[in-house]
């Protein structure tokens, strides 16, 4: 029976759900969002606070700043709270307003920037704040998720270790791309392994992490404006791109068996299952990660006005096509028997 008296010593890394009945695919899914903060990005901050700690860096007047769609600030705030410390957290107008809540009820401040980008996203006006905020208050301590190696670290040490515990016969490892800290970390971890992963990074149509046109997102956590300093593609296999209305598909198809996450999974169980559908990979052992949990985006993917008035009234018909646009990147053979057939690449506007 755990028993803990701070709120970031629990986290369940050993929770997986079988997707064969729901996707007709070998896919098992790793339930990332069973701990206070209520998703994987709890780890990352417990990493980059311990590291800032460690390194003499905190004080009793230092402001923690982070720039965050939602998950990281969540996690952030719990743990300010948790060990006494003040937390402010830069944000846009994707960020739900359940987030938005829970921040403010842990304690912590929440901006919001208004500026939009020419290319649709808000992350450089985010930044811009934070480099202002730094450089006119010495109390300021950005730990900066986008550069902060801590971030892939802390999937490095245990994420990755708790899939390989699980999971001896890996062959496919489906990651999403954000801050790509997960990705990262994964990949590194299972590069060095005994046998060899094939690591598929998912990503949303629309962000620049692996290239194309930038485009208008409107769910948070994954995708990027920029390409993410931590992102070193050697250590990805492939790349799936997944259209927004396809991340609502799924999501709601999960929930249809009772499964509610967050948009971010459904991304990349959108992708991972549409590489599936692609490649002959029925004799492989798959695992995808789950960011988070879905109770936090109840007013934006599961209400039905929201998802009408942005992807249309027919984005939740049955049946819709695959649609992803999966690339391959690094070695193109993949582990172990049977062989892949050639891949192919979906030329479309990503924008």
């Amino acid at each position: 029976m755990p028993v803990i008296s701070a709120p970031y010593a629990f986290n369940e890394e050993e929770l997986y759900v079988d997707l064969r009945s729901i996707f007709g695919h070998s896919l098992f899914l790793k339930c990332e969002g069973f701990n206070f903060a209520g998703s994987i990005k709890l780890k990352a901050a417990t990493e980059m606070v311990e590291s800032a700690e460690r390194a003499g860096d905190l004080r009793p007047e230092t402001v923690l700043v982070e720039s965050s769609s939602g998950n990281l600030g969540v996690a952030l705030s719990m743990i300010a709270a948790s060990k006494g410390y003040r937390f402010l957290c830069v944000t846009d107008s994707r960020c739900n307003l359940a987030t938005r809540l829970m921040m403010e009820a842990l304690g912590s401040q929440v901006h919001v920037v208004a500026d939009q980008e020419s290319n649709g996203g808000f992350l450089g006006a985010r930044l811009a704040y934070i480099r202002n905020l730094c450089a006119s208050d010495d109390r300021c301590l950005w730990l900066s998720q986008y550069t902060n190696p801590s971030n892939w670290k802390a999937h490095y040490r245990r994420t990755a270790p708790a899939i390989a515990r699980a999971f001896p016969r890996l062959d496919l490892l489906f990651v999403g791309a954000g801050t790509t800290g997960t990705l990262m970390g994964c990949a590194r971890y299972f590069r060095e392994w005994h046998r060899p992963v094939r690591i598929v990074a998912v990503d949303s149509v629309g962000s620049v992490t692996f290239g194309g046109t930038p485009g208008h997102r409107m769910i948070p956590g994954l995708g990027m404006s920029v390409q993410p300093p931590l992102l070193d593609e050697s250590y990805v296999d492939d790349v799936v791109r997944v259209e927004e209305a396809d991340t609502i598909r799924t999501c709601h198809r999960l929930a249809k068996r009772g499964f509610v996450f967050g948009g971010s999974t459904g991304t990349v169980v959108s992708g991972a299952t549409d590489w599936l559908t692609l490649h002959d990979a029925q004799d492989r052992t798959a695992v995808a990660i789950a960011p988070d949990l879905g109770e936090r985006y109840l007013d934006t993917v599961y209400h039905d006005n929201w998802v009408q008035d942005l992807y249309g009234e027919h984005v939740l018909d049955p049946d819709p096509p695959v649609s992803a646009d999966v690339a391959p990147l690094g070695p193109t053979s993949p582990p172990g028997p049977p062989e892949a057939p050639p891949r192919r690449r979906r030329r479309r506007h990503d924008a």
